[in-house]
């Protein structure tokens, strides 16, 4: 069996997959909106259980570091913008279009 065939089989088979349900073949769009809202609060209810809330110590040293780097590349841009503000002047006055 050529590759693209076998690859075009696993995608259909994958997109089937995706469509069943894994509690005895029932296709997702079909279950009530009652279930799937059910479903998925309980998945949020469960990711919300591995949330972590950072100390005060790391927040404040989160905090530093933001604000060093703020400033840091505020500085790098700000030298940035006048080298070549500088070096556009100097060739717009080389071609003459500064007098």
């Amino acid at each position: 069996m050529p590759v693209a065939e076998k690859s075009a089989e696993k995608k259909k088979s994958m997109a089937k997959a995706a469509i069943m349900n894994s509690e005895g073949s029932v296709p997702n769009r079909a279950l009530s909106i009652f279930t799937r809202s059910r479903d998925f609060l309980k998945d949020v209810r469960a990711e919300m259980r591995k949330v972590v809330t950072p100390s005060w110590r790391e927040t404040q040293s989160t905090t530093v570091v933001v604000i060093i780097s703020v400033f840091a590349f505020a500085g790098f841009f700000w030298i940035v913008d006048a080298v070549l503000g500088q070096v556009m002047n100097q060739l717009l006055h080389w071609l003459g279009a500064l007098q």
